[in-house]
């Protein structure tokens, strides 16, 4: 990977140094789809593979997502200016017992920097607050996060409260983390499954098409 000073900022969790770059770009001229696409999240992605592999550890995983979160702040209007626009809507959370959030959070900001509105519901989300975040938001996407073995029936239980309150035909439903597979996936019900986040986005788009 080839590191320029967008990507060094994240891989370094450089929230100042991020803005500072990104800010530079756009001032030299390059557009901020570009920024995203071409910079941020390679860099992001990097930043998954170190933590797959262990040179990566939870804190590191933190301050770049802050430091990408910072930087999309200020590629937003930009964003928005290029003729990307509103792609849909997505309601998206980390399922029932599981505390874990940086899968989910960097799979949100991928799909917020590339047109998506976001209601990001956290972590450890019940069936129920599923379903009052598809009855009050009425999105087009919902996503689901899991990274323990022993919390992925929690999506299988979000998947049949959906459907007991007549709300599964109104939405696409996607679904990932470490210990999942297609397979679960299908076997659930769930409209796709996304093996990572930089994944998640082409899936998101190819989902609302179909």
């Amino acid at each position: 990977m080839i590191l320029n000073l967008i990507s060094k900022a994240i891989l370094n969790g450089d929230s100042e140094g991020l803005v500072e770059a990104i800010n530079q770009a756009l001032e030299e001229g390059k557009s901020a789809e570009n920024i995203l696409n071409k910079d941020c999240i390679p860099a992001l992605t990097e930043v998954g593979r170190l933590y797959e592999v262990g040179e990566f550890f939870l804190p590191e995983m933190l301050v770049s997502a802050r430091a990408v979160q910072a930087g999309l702040m200020v590629l937003r209007p930009y964003l928005i200016d290029s003729g990307i626009g509103y792609v849909g809507k997505v309601v998206i959370g980390t399922v029932k017992g599981d505390l874990h959030d940086i899968g989910k959070n960097l799979v949100a900001m991928m799909l917020e920097g590339s047109g998506f509105e976001i209601i990001d519901l956290g972590v450890d989300v019940p069936p129920e607050k599923f379903v009052e975040g598809v009855e009050k938001h009425q999105p087009d996407l919902v996503g689901m996060s899991a990274l323990l073995t022993t919390t992925m029936p929690s999506m299988e239980l979000t998947m049949k409260a959906l459907r007991d309150a007549n709300l599964r035909d109104q939405v696409k439903v996607i679904v990932g983390g470490a210990p999942l597979t297609d397979e679960f996936a299908k076997e659930i019900g769930a409209d796709g499954f996304a093996p990572d986040a930089s994944k998640a986005v082409g899936i998101a788009k190819s989902l609302l098409k179909s």
